[in-house]
């Protein structure tokens, strides 16, 4: 009997569990770091001859070093509306010149919309945008059906763009020169967009959906955009509802890279981005893929998105995806018809870039619950072959299993929890985004107090616990069933609110059952610990799986961290993938360190490793910013501020920084550093009295984000680079004689805002901007704003806006007026003040700034 106490209690020797933790440490390293950052070779011009149809990598650079020169290209500036657009003409022109015109046809056309539509919470109007349309079309071709690919020219201030989305422009290029060189033929004509006006925001490619002559005939899209400068394109938007896109994208897509998990986190709108995808969705009705490079995304939008930090592997990558995309789609019967193709969304994933799996959502959700049906069978059987072989009754096993069940939901909220936690008292200590640069320090701050959470629970449990009639083994094993039992919920409960994600918890289940069946027809099941092997052999597909999933959302994730504002801590966001991939990755894994002698030490051991972690963390290591790699973001304008009250008077004339932080840490990290920021102070206060808080924001995000805003005094007056003006031109009482009509002319800059507030008992009838916001006063709060943009077309804006007051006394105060003239292009001079202000900004940082003229007005 003591012999057989003893088998029960067996334990493996303390000293295999760092060996077994650093296994999958070192698995992770060698295997799904190695897979994800893998590129193709480039090919090169010398080998196009024995590479006919290829995409040819080397071509496409020398274009995007030509791209690059240009410098940055902010709508409305020379280096946009002139130098890209003739850039973009010759390079077509190039591709007539050697295309085979026995074959096709090159049509080109340079549209210059003017429009408006509601983006966020303010109307968005442009006018004279440009975009290069260029429509290449097989001779003997009778379809109507068009293929659009789209990529944008245009850039933020600063930025030469070669990343966002110079890159995407010259893939674009080389694909159209392989099409139209190539000896065969397509079905279908193909129309590539290179708009002029993404970064405003989406405004070139709603002119075209909405004017273009060639954009009804449009029935699919590729939009191709960039996250950062290099890397891999992630597909991270289909359909919606057209499934038989990702069945082109499985057979055609050289390097598959996508996840449903990424659409419905992009779709859920939790990120600070928006893509031209949107646009021709909803104002075209355009199914497609959306793709972008996630690599390197610190460079975004700033100097440092260059030609020198564009790798050529990436160039070669995301060609030979879309080039064989490209010829795909323009072969596709779907395309003749693509409503009758409508079916549903599908559920969609690469293993690794090794191979690409799509099924239709309805097969999704048949799988999800046939599995977890099938998992929690096996845990049945499993657990009363347990109760046959210790010779207890089941119901007394099933009395264990629910005590070790309900300690797994504990660990499972901890695993989430405790990074959270981590999260929470570093933003209290002022030290968030402390991974920013030194991404290691993830594992010790947020893994593995997850480590710890998910196991900690069944640890003290199996520590002060003894049981004699079941044997250690099959209590570890218990806390595996666990694990699936929960997986099997989570499974049943996102499925049936819709979710397509719970394709992660079917991966794991699947393979977990799977070594259940082997183990319990082979009766390891009964034989010790001899069952982890199966069962840990067939977890290594899903533990690289789900490392390689949830690495993927760090890189996309952290750069976008230090862009996402000051108003939440982004490092819960951080902490919580960290959590979740902890538990999808290690689920079936750290339940384990319980196999081990004094599993306590290595709970231990790990609680050490964040303590350690969390040192390195305060020190300068964790600091977050490094000069042209990792830089802090900071946002300014240059204000010239004049408040006019009603009599004409001036109540308010300065000069002064208004600044929009970018990130959690705001002006902290700028303390005891070269730039003198000494009489910074927020601006909240002045909200409830001024017009948007005395503030001249620039587009809905600034605006969003303006109660948490800077405002620096200077002395000095801001020099206004350029003319602008506001005129009056009439005041006319209609004949209602309850409503006046207000008529102005605006000019100034490429950039323009207004801001209109009707005073009490005053508000807007009508106007000559789209009327979304006036129909629909429930969800468009006051006051309105309008954003105005040009591109070519620089004639001047004239407006009216219609107010009513019951009363019919408009010889008083009506409404606040509040117009912002923006220089944003460097076609625009800053002044010397200006000028030294950035100059004394450390080399850790980026600024993005501009002149800024405001007035406001009472009529």
């Amino acid at each position: 009997m003591v012999r057989k106490s003893k088998h029960l209690r067996a334990k493996i020797p303390w000293y295999y569990a760092p060996a077994f933790l650093l296994l999958w440490v070192g698995i992770f390293f060698a295997i799904v770091i190695s897979l994800f950052n893998q590129l193709p070779e480039v090919v090169t011009i010398a080998e196009e001859p024995l590479k006919p149809g290829q995409f040819i990598a080397e071509r496409a650079q020398r274009l995007l070093y030509s791209y690059d020169q240009i410098g940055p290209k902010v709508v409305g500036s020379i280096a946009n509306e002139v130098l890209t657009v003739a850039f973009l003409l010759d390079e077509v022109e190039n591709v007539r010149a050697s295309m085979r015109s026995d074959l096709y046809d090159l049509e080109v056309d340079v549209q210059q919309p003017s429009g408006a539509y509601m983006h966020w919470n303010m109307v968005n109007m442009y006018q004279g945008v440009q975009n290069v349309v260029v429509k290449l079309s097989t001779r003997s071709s009778t379809s109507e059906s068009y293929l659009l690919l789209n990529s944008h020219f245009d850039s933020k201030p600063s930025s030469p763009g070669s990343g966002d989305d110079g890159t995407m422009v010259i893939v674009m290029l080389e694909v159209l020169r392989q099409m139209a060189i190539s000896d065969q033929s397509f079905q279908h004509p193909i129309v590539f967009l290179f708009n002029g006006a993404e970064e405003n925001p989406l405004q070139a490619s709603h002119g075209f959906i909405t004017q273009h002559k060639w954009a009804k005939n449009c029935k699919a899209l590729l939009n191709l955009e960039v996250a950062g400068s290099g890397g891999r394109e992630l597909l991270f938007q289909s359909g919606p509802n057209h499934p038989w896109l990702m069945q082109y994208y499985n057979q055609h897509a050289k390097h598959p890279f996508a996840t449903t998990m990424a659409e419905e986190i992009f779709q859920s709108g939790i990120l600070p981005s928006d893509t031209d995808f949107r646009i021709f969705r909803d104002y075209g009705n355009l199914p497609g893929l959306d793709m972008a490079q996630i690599g390197n995304g610190y460079v975004y939008h700033t100097i440092f998105d260059n030609y020198e930090n564009v790798p050529a592997k990436s160039i070669q990558n995301t060609g030979e995806n879309v080039l064989p995309l490209v010829r795909a789609f323009a072969n596709a019967n779907e395309m003749y018809d693509t409503e009758a193709h409508r079916e549903g969304h599908a559920v969609f994933f690469d293993y690794m870039g090794l191979f690409f799996v799509v099924y239709s959502k309805t097969t999704g959700i048949v799988l999800n619950s046939c599995i977890a049906a099938v998992s929690l069978l096996l845990v049945g059987i499993s657990l009363w072959r347990m109760a046959h072989v210790s010779e207890l009754s089941l119901c007394q096993v099933l009395i264990w299993f629910a005590i070790i069940l309900g300690l797994h939901i504990v660990g499972v909220a901890l695993c989430l929890g405790l990074p959270l936690l981590m999260a929470v008292l570093f933003d209290a200590g002022n030290h968030s985004l402390t991974y920013f640069t030194s991404n290691w320090l993830m594992l010790g701050l947020f893994v593995c107090p997850a480590i710890i959470g998910l196991s900690l629970p069944t640890t003290l449990y199996f520590s002060f616990r003894k049981n004699q009639n079941v044997s250690h083994s099959h209590h570890v094993h218990m806390s595996l069933h666990a694990h699936c039992v929960v997986l099997a919920l989570a499974a049943i409960i996102l499925t049936a609110i819709s979710l397509r994600t719970p394709y992660l918890c079917m991966i794991s289940m699947l393979f977990y059952s799977a070594a259940l069946i082997i183990n319990l027809l082979s009766k390891l099941h009964d034989r010790n610990y001899y069952w982890v092997l199966i069962t840990q052999i067939l977890q290594l597909m899903p533990f690289c799986y789900f490392c390689y999933l949830f690495y993927m959302f760090l890189v996309v994730l952290i750069p976008m961290m230090g862009r996402n504002g000051s108003s939440l801590n982004p490092d819960l966001l951080i902490a919580l993938l960290c959590g979740l991939g902890t538990f999808f990755a290690l689920g079936f894994v750290s339940p384990l360190i319980n196999m081990f002698h004094w599993s306590k030490f290595v709970m231990l051991g790990l609680g050490i490793i964040t303590f350690i972690f969390s040192m390195i963390a305060v020190s300068d290591v964790g600091f977050p910013y490094r000069p042209k790699t990792n830089v802090m973001r900071v946002n300014f304008l240059h204000v010239r501020r004049i408040f006019y009250e009603y009599d004409g008077s001036v109540s308010l004339s300065d000069s002064g920084y208004y600044f929009d932080f970018q990130d959690r840490r705001l002006n902290y990290p700028l303390e005891d550093t070269s730039v003198d920021l000494k009489d910074l102070t927020g601006i909240e206060e002045h909200c409830d009295k001024e017009l948007m808080c005395g503030v001249p924001c620039f587009n809905h995000r600034w605006c969003k984000a303006r109660s948490t805003a800077h405002w620096l005094p200077r002395e000095q007056e801001v020099k206004i680079p350029g003319n602008s003006s506001l005129v009056l031109l009439s005041k006319t009482i209609l004949p209602s004689g309850t409503a006046a009509r207000y008529e102005f002319e605006l000019s100034g800059p490429p950039h323009m805002g207004l801001f209109i507030q009707p005073l009490e008992g005053v508000s807007v009838e009508d106007w000559s901007f789209i009327r979304n916001l006036l129909d629909e006063p429930e969800k468009y709060k006051l006051p309105y704003q309008i954003f105005f943009s040009y591109g070519k077309d620089k004639t001047p804006l004239k407006f009216h806006i219609d107010f009513a007051k019951p009363t019919g006394d408009f010889n008083v105060p009506i409404f606040e007026l509040g117009v912002a003239w923006h220089y944003v292009s460097y076609d625009f001079e800053r002044d010397s003040a200006g000028l030294q202000f950035i100059a004394d900004f450390p080399d850790f940082v980026h600024v993005m700034e501009w002149p800024t003229l405001y007035k406001r007005y009472v009529f």
